[in-house]
């Protein structure tokens, strides 16, 4: 996504054109806010942003079982984190709050004030023993400087992996925007992509947008089969398959191929872990979803489909296979 090979690197026009570099982000900004008002106004059911760094996935409400405009960052870095809190952007870590409270559901049934009276109490004793030895002044506690330092080195080891995955809900999205609009570090400055916006992937057309066809190959070979040999059709289709896309072929294909074909899937892996389930405040109707969502360009089972609540986790499809009008799959 992004630059051709053919004109990377020193061919490129606008790696060391500054004011071209200029006019390509003011026209991408355009783009950028035409596509996410056309998302609020439920035309356009979700887009992508696709930085070099990392890619958010833009929701619309009603989407994944949320009722709020959605957006899902992957993966992200503690300068990422800590440059959006100082844009005043509220978010959360989705996997890392479920994770706290699987351990604390795991925990034991004592109270919280009787683990905190036990955790002074065992400190309290570890410390006695010293002042018996009489060494306790050369013994450091822990300070409020290495608790931080210790924080922080937690928070930077979760950079660039799937727990990193920062949710963004509501009116939150806007001020997003426009942190995006303004932040310089979205342009690469070197490699294929120095100097270009991120590109913008949607289902609908919109300010600026360009129709890209993806490469596809088809083969044709014969199988042995009980009866002699039979002739099996395959097709490979390369390039970013979107979901609404897949599930348009799927249907295709389940009325082509008579219910029966399979399929082979490759993720682009840091995006796998959008099929987390968000945190979801309201259960909405389907029929209001339905309703709300008419004009934003999908098929009604295909919205049906995505605006279910994600149930693959951090995980994402590898194989699809369908046998007498009866799916099967594998994460």
């Amino acid at each position: 996504i992004g630059a051709d090979r053919k004109m990377a690197g020193k061919q490129s026009p606008w790696s060391a054109d500054e004011a071209l570099q200029d006019i390509l982000m003011s026209d991408w900004s355009v783009s950028f806010t035409s596509l996410y008002n056309l998302l609020k106004t439920k035309l356009c059911p979700y887009f992508y942003v696709c930085t070099y760094q990392f890619t958010i996935l833009f929701r619309a409400a009603g989407l994944a079982g949320n009722d709020v405009i959605t957006a899902l960052i992957s993966p992200t870095t503690r300068g990422l984190r800590e440059a959006m809190k100082n844009e005043g952007i509220e978010f959360s870590l989705p996997l890392i709050k479920e994770n706290g409270q699987e351990k604390k559901a795991s925990r034991t049934s004592l109270g919280h004030e009787e683990e905190q009276a036990m955790s002074d109490e065992d400190e309290e004793e570890s410390f006695s023993w010293l002042e018996e030895m009489g060494v306790q002044d050369k013994i450091k506690k822990p300070d409020i400087l290495s608790i931080r330092l210790r924080k922080e080195k937690h928070e930077v080891q979760m950079d660039h992996r799937p727990e990193s995955v920062v949710l963004v809900k509501g009116m939150n999205t806007f001020t997003l925007l426009n942190f995006l609009i303004n932040c310089k570090s979205l342009i690469a400055t070197s490699g294929p992509q120095a100097g270009l916006p991120p590109t913008l992937l949607s289902p609908i057309a919109f300010r600026g947008a360009t129709m890209q066809m993806l490469k596809a190959r088809s083969v044709n070979v014969k199988t042995q089969a009980l009866s002699g040999y039979k002739d099996q059709f395959s097709l490979e289709i390369t390039g970013p398959v979107m979901p609404h896309s897949l599930h348009s072929v799927t249907m295709l294909l389940k009325s082509s191929q008579s219910g029966s074909f399979s399929a082979g899937l490759y993720t682009h892996e840091p995006t796998a872990v959008f099929n987390i389930c968000p945190p979801v405040t309201e259960v909405q109707d389907k029929e209001t979803v339905h309703e709300e969502l008419a004009n934003c360009g999908l098929h009604p089972k295909t919205l049906d489909q995505l605006s279910q609540t994600p149930v693959l986790g951090k995980s994402s499809l590898r194989h699809v296979k369908m046998s007498d009008y009866i799916y099967n799959w594998r994460s």
